[in-house]
């Protein structure tokens, strides 16, 4: 498929309930997709991409950098949001307006209107890496959402719930889906599986994704 006949597809705009609180606003960041992938170039050229180590020393399958008052760091220390970037020492970037502008709209059309992130984590997923189900659960007010923008390859979302051992959904995300989730379901165990091979005309072989927080 060409790059124009994939930009000339229509892009079906929905939004799919997969739980309390959480939705799938489907097609929401297609309008604004290269301005996006232009924020995420800017943010790296000043935080590069990177391969961030647990507290166990198991390295992240997934790159990851951060922009924003607070970035997200893991290393033999353990889980935690700082305001440096480990590698250079200086602050991470400020987020883009058009990352926080999706960011915001996105948090309002599922029903959070006074969404304000100060974190947004960007990972770079390539064919094999993967995340585990985790609970976002480093930031000091559950009272705020999680915004999760794809841009890229398309990856199964995995949405659990409060436990660790509940059964998760499988949800298909594409390029430009956004999943948004609070309230009850703030806490809820996610992930994402194996990303599969694949060339997407905008990002080659990765899909991007961008996670949106309030940790302070």
């Amino acid at each position: 498929m060409t790059m124009d006949l994939f930009q000339n597809q229509p892009v079906a705009r929905f939004t799919e309930e997969v739980g309390e609180g959480a939705r799938v606003l489907r097609g929401l960041a297609c309008d604004s997709d290269q301005a996006l992938l232009n924020a995420i170039t800017r943010v790296a050229r000043q935080a590069p991409f990177r391969h961030m180590q647990t507290p166990s020393g198991h390295t992240m399958s997934a790159a990851m950098t951060c922009c924003g008052q607070l970035g997200w760091v893991t290393d033999a220390r353990g889980y935690r949001y700082q305001q440096e970037d480990p590698l250079s020492g200086e602050l991470w970037p400020a987020i883009p307006e058009p990352m926080l502008g999706l960011a915001q709209e996105a948090a309002a059309e599922a029903g959070y209107p006074d969404f304000r992130p100060d974190a947004c984590l960007i990972n770079r997923y390539q064919p094999g890496a993967k995340m585990g189900l985790h609970q976002d659960k480093d930031e000091q007010d559950f009272g705020q959402p999680i915004v999760s923008v794809s841009l890229g390859l398309p990856q199964v979302f995995q949405f659990g719930g409060a436990r660790r051992n509940e059964r998760p959904v499988n949800i298909p995300l594409g390029h430009g889906d956004v999943v948004v989730w609070g309230g009850p379901s703030r806490l809820f165990y996610h992930g994402v599986l194996r990303l599969k091979e694949g060339e997407h005309p905008l990002t080659g072989r990765c899909r991007y994704n961008l996670t949106f927080r309030r940790a302070r």
